[in-house]
């Protein structure tokens, strides 16, 4: 499965963006290989549109704030979040009838520090985390570009059989490399998976997590999202609670933005921002290092292109789930080039 050969992942809310990345004009993203333009109206209400002006196609992301609206860069056009013209300056009051043109938008929110999109009608909404009612505090972690796929992202981030090998140097124990046994619980959008993973406890971690043993077991609640976001809910037998959120949002075929917050119910006292930051840096660029490396094309079929082992069993369930809802919803992927 190519991101971009795949209209059905056009269905789905994506984090593009944080919104304070946008307070001071628009910027250009990319999703599923389409250029588009994201701001802020006077409101402070997120907008998502073509990046292109309906006049000479220069990109509205070269434009500027005017008045709550989006100027384009060019001839100052100015744009409604629904991507209507509202004025064009070179033209008197009396013939202001710009609204029947316009550039094309798309849907957007606000949620969780970031602006969202959908390209057409979502099939599932954005999903809620308890830990926001629960009062937990919010740490934002990283926003870059990683060189691979979304599902192997979110394949990884289910996988219990990799912890020993890419993990050796943060909390990995290669003595003990038999994964550790789960539970899923099917949902419509995605699934649930429950299992309990004995793992080291580095130094580093020891100071975020105030556990001076050497070992420790995380109880692990993993809700992914179909097609690239997952949450997991680490609990440690101290009673401390790391969730962490991650998304791959699809920028092409070859590269997902990773989005990636957490969320803790200690004080910034008991640890700071910067040493949970640091130590799950160290995690994720082992999963990077190895990730890009994978093959961007996923196959959602088998078919002997890629074997299996019982551990993969979060994977392969996404995959045929995602299957599933491409030939319910009639988005069958498209023929690629190579």
């Amino acid at each position: 499965m190519l991101a971009t050969a795949t209209p059905l992942l056009r269905r789905f809310w994506y984090p593009l963006m944080p919104l304070a990345t946008l307070a001071d004009g628009p910027r250009p993203f990319r999703l599923l290989g389409q250029d588009l333009v994201l701001w802020l109206d006077g409101d402070g209400e997120p907008a998502v549109m073509e990046d292109r002006c309906c006049h000479r196609t220069a990109k509205l992301s070269k434009g500027f704030y005017q008045d709550g609206r989006l100027a384009c860069g060019y001839h100052g056009w100015e744009f409604g979040r629904d991507g209507r013209v509202l004025r064009i300056p070179q033209l008197p009051p009396e013939r202001q009838n710009a609204g029947r043109m316009g550039s094309r938008a798309y849907r957007a929110a606000a949620r969780y520090g970031y602006i969202w999109g959908a390209l057409e009608e979502p099939l599932f909404p954005i999903p809620d985390f308890e830990e926001e009612a629960e009062g937990f505090r919010r740490i934002d972690e990283f926003y870059e570009v990683w060189n691979c796929a979304g599902l192997r992202v979110m394949e990884n981030s289910f996988d219990n059989a990799h912890f020993s090998f890419v993990h050796r140097a943060s909390f990995g124990d290669q003595g003990h490399p038999e994964p550790a046994k789960l539970e899923i619980e099917e949902h419509p959008d995605g699934f649930l998976m429950l299992t309990e993973v004995p793992v080291r406890n580095p130094e580093i971690q020891k100071k975020v997590l105030k556990m001076e043993s050497d070992t420790t077991v995380r109880s692990m609640r993993g809700r992914w999202y179909m097609p690239f976001l997952r949450k997991l809910r680490i609990r440690y037998p101290n009673g401390l609670s790391h969730s962490i959120v991650t998304a791959a949002t699809p920028i092409d075929d070859r590269t997902s933005q990773i989005v990636q917050f957490v969320y803790r119910n200690d004080t910034e006292a008991e640890a700071k921002a910067e040493d949970v930051i640091a130590f799950d840096r160290l995690v994720t660029e082992e999963d990077r290092d190895i990730l890009e490396s994978t093959d961007p094309d996923v196959p959602l079929e088998q078919a002997g292109r890629e074997y299996n082992m019982p551990s993969d069993r979060p994977g392969v369930l996404m995959r045929r789930m995602l299957s599933a809802l491409l030939a319910r919803e009639g988005g069958a992927p498209l023929r690629a080039s190579a």
